[in-house]
């Protein structure tokens, strides 16, 4: 028995759609990275992109335990010297907060161009509208 390997033309994707609310923010990410991978499914297939698309609302409403608020921080650099920027959680949940979500799975998928081509099948909003209503995602709890 040979091991099966899906290809472009096998490849079947949903529509996912996830409420945040409640939900604490790397379990959430760990969910929505396996669903944009296709691990969930039995055609994984490690060299092609056989995940889903995720939609996830309410992404104001994330939570994060203990003194992660005050305590985590994002760090990037600008490129120039002395151009390291930091913001700590409380913030960027505040100002921008499918941000912190976007970098939380960002960082859980491949750092490659197949990885790129996977981010681009997540959709963040903060509150509870979301633009993709014409493709009727399917509620996924877990």
């Amino acid at each position: 028995m040979s091991t099966y390997v899906a290809t472009k033309d096998s490849i079947e994707r949903k529509w996912l759609l996830i409420d945040a609310e409640g939900k604490t923010l790397g379990r959430l990410a760990t969910e929505v990275a396996r669903l944009l991978r296709g691990k969930h499914k039995p055609t994984f297939t490690p060299f092609l992109d056989t995940g889903d698309y995720v939609i996830v609302i309410n992404a104001s409403k994330m939570v994060l335990t203990g003194n992660k608020l005050d305590q985590k921080k994002y760090r990037h650099h600008t490129g120039y010297p002395g151009g390291l920027k930091e913001v700590d959680y409380r913030t960027l949940m505040a100002k921008n907060p499918e941000k912190a979500l976007e970098l939380a799975v960002k960082g859980m998928l491949p750092k490659n161009s197949l990885g790129r081509q996977m981010f681009r099948k997540l959709h963040v909003y903060a509150g509870a509208d979301f633009e993709q209503t014409a493709q009727k995602p399917e509620a996924y709890n877990f």
